[in-house]
């Protein structure tokens, strides 16, 4: 079993959260300002910066995690790396092209993006 923080269009509610359905949610957190979320259209670039982030952590299977991958285009779009969450050692995925980062979502919480 692995964990992952989402942040955008995997979290519940949004366009591809179905791609958790068998996986548990643990909760919400909010990371360390580490780090900045920006608004790509139809999906969040997340880089390194200064926000703190808004998100849920579930734990996922093998599978799973394989099916999220291929989504974020690992490691062409995205890679992966660690984050201490709440809830444990969690993945969270970090968008590579930041030549393409220029419109910060300000609150770090694309559910609330304008």
């Amino acid at each position: 079993m692995h964990l992952v923080f989402v942040y955008g269009t995997l979290r519940q509610g949004e366009a591809n959260h179905h791609y958790l359905a068998g996986s548990q949610r643990l909760g919400m957190w909010v990371t360390p300002p580490s780090y900045a979320l920006h608004d790509l259209g139809p999906y969040p670039g997340l880089s390194a910066g200064q926000q703190s982030i808004q998100g849920e952590v579930y734990q996922v299977d093998d599978s799973t995690l394989a099916q999220l991958d291929i989504l974020e285009d690992v490691p062409v779009e995205y890679r992966r790396e660690n984050i201490d969450t709440l809830y444990g050692l969690a993945w969270i995925y970090i968008y590579q092209d930041t030549s393409r980062l220029n419109s910060l979502i300000e609150s770090g919480d694309w559910c609330q993006r304008v």
